[in-house]
């Protein structure tokens, strides 16, 4: 767990983290919490509705007659590759 002490920094509405407390990745969605003097902030939780919303789009013939034969690689040569 990280820790820092700093001062909160305004810019408009927003208020900036400390960068070395920051995701690395900037493409996430946040969940941000007040809890009594704590704010807590998290990747956002999916939510299976979402999922669930998108196997609906599916025909209900959607892959009835199975996958098929497909050739299958060679998983030993797809790891040495790394």
């Amino acid at each position: 767990m990280s820790c820092c002490i700093t001062r909160a920094f305004k810019n408009g509405k927003s208020v900036r983290i400390p960068g070395d407390l920051a995701y690395e990745r900037a493409d996430i969605d946040l969940e941000i919490e007040r809890v009594e003097d704590e704010i807590r902030i998290r990747p956002a939780r999916r939510s299976l509705a979402r999922v669930l919303a998108k196997f609906a789009r599916f025909s209900s013939d959607f892959m009835a007659e199975g996958r098929g034969d497909q050739e299958q690689a060679d998983r030993d040569s797809i790891f040495m590759r790394r």
